[in-house]
């Protein structure tokens, strides 16, 4: 990648000032100063002031340095940064002059998931969103002078998040590494054990798993349901190595994690036996996949959303191809031998009893082509004996991301919420 600059008070073409850059690298003109935030020579990130030469050898100059903490994304408003961090899933933003000074740090609960939205640039007022497990997203404004949050706009949803509480926890993977997880639910079915539980988890690309608002789970909840969420590796809650313990030939790390999470729930009493649910979409529809397949005695029911489920031939199709540096491919001999271990697809096996289970795709889907849904569905159906159903949600017009009409979207919803509240059996 080169990058070019084109000031407006001058004549001529742009000038190129980075060529071949083989690195993150996002910059912001601020007057006549250059800003930037990088992973060059900073794995965790840090932003610096870039002086220009013309013979292309520039000074990097560190304003907010590399931490043991990844910056998760940073913003400019009036003359302050507003640099947001993600350490042992407590989100924490922290207030900078251009100087790189240390002015405040905003106010944030332990329990929320904190986005830096965006500012006008003549004020120094923030507008960010929040959210937690039990209150939906709400945008607030922020003033570092006065160094407090005011409510700009909420949704409005009849649920009391009073009524609901959450608890983290610890369990040990299968190669004696500490791993968190939260429980979340109703206080009275937190404080009691053998209860209908569903879970889920990401596990990819980084992606750390924080507070957030769901209707699915906020239903479910309010039906009876513990809701655990464990922050299992291939996600940041800890650093880029928390990332890589589980990329790419490390990929079962994710699964061995969520497996001994769901091993967890059910030995220590806080799941009922036969009452545990897990669900996911996208690369969290790999993992359930990749779930049940390796253990499909844990699970009573599984809701597996615009999956990739075949790792042998994924690449092949669509946009497929631009997962390959977190998956990798088959091309790759090394790749193929971890892949092959852990393919859902291809690990369905006749004559096993496989839970309850709900696949949902659609013809739109140009990232997880609906192929996997489909041939996923009639092999587990083909060789299942348990007497659960397993059969496929599908629309021609659904895509990777929520396209379909709103009315279609909440008859999918509530599809979802039926089926498991059927096969957990919670009172409605």
């Amino acid at each position: 990648m080169d990058v070019y600059i084109k000031r407006f008070n001058t004549d001529g073409p742009p000038e190129r000032i980075f060529s071949d850059v083989d690195y993150e690298l996002s910059l912001l003109m601020i007057d006549d100063a250059v800003y930037g935030i990088t992973d060059k020579d900073a794995p965790n990130r840090r932003i610096v002031q870039i002086h220009l030469r013309g013979n292309g050898d520039h000074e990097w100059i560190d304003i907010v340095p590399e931490t043991e903490t990844p910056i998760g994304n940073w913003l400019v408003a009036g003359d302050c940064m507003f640099v947001s961090y993600t350490k042992d899933m407590v989100h924490r933003v922290f207030v900078f002059d251009f100087s790189g000074k240390k002015i405040c740090e905003m106010p944030i609960r332990s329990d929320e998931t904190i986005r830096l939205v965006g500012a006008p640039s003549e004020s120094d007022e923030l507008l960010v969103e929040a959210e937690s497990f039990a209150e939906p997203t709400a945008i607030f404004r922020y003033s570092p002078r006065a160094n407090e949050r005011k409510t700009w706009a909420r949704k409005a949803i009849p649920f009391d998040p009073a009524d609901y509480s959450h608890a983290q926890v610890w369990f040990i993977s299968k190669d004696g590494t500490r791993v968190p997880m939260y429980l979340v639910g109703r206080r009275d079915v937190l404080n009691k054990s053998g209860n209908p539980t569903i879970m889920t988890s990401y596990g990819g690309y980084g992606v750390s798993m924080t507070p957030q608002f769901s209707v699915f789970v906020a239903f479910l909840m309010e039906h009876g349901c513990l809701f655990a969420l464990p922050n299992i590796r291939g996600g940041s809650e800890f650093g880029i190595e928390w990332h890589k313990a589980a990329k790419r030939r490390n990929r079962q790390t994710a699964y061995d994690d969520f497996l001994c999470a769901a091993e967890w729930l059910l030995k220590t009493g806080r799941a009922a036996h036969g009452k545990l649910a897990i669900f996911g979409g996208s690369n969290s529809g790999l993992l359930v996949g990749a779930a049940m397949t390796q253990r499909p005695d844990l699970f009573r029911a599984v809701v597996c959303m615009v999956p990739m489920l075949d790792m042998l031939r994924y690449h092949l199709f669509d946009n497929a191809h631009v997962w390959k540096e977190e998956l990798g491919t088959v091309d790759d001999p090394e790749d193929f031998s971890v892949l092959a271990k852990y393919s859902p697809y291809h690990h369905v096996t006749d004559g096993v009893a496989y839970p309850a289970t709900m696949i949902v795709s659609g013809d739109a889907d140009r990232n997880c082509n609906p192929l996997h849904a489909r041939k996923m569905t009639a092999r587990l159906q083909a060789a299942n004996t348990s007497e659960h159903p397993i059969f496929l949600d599908y629309s021609k017009h659904r895509g990777h991301s929520p396209v379909l009409p709103l009315g279609e979207r909440v008859e999918a919803l509530t599809d979802r919420m039926a089926f498991l509240c059927d096969q957990l059996q919670l009172p409605v």
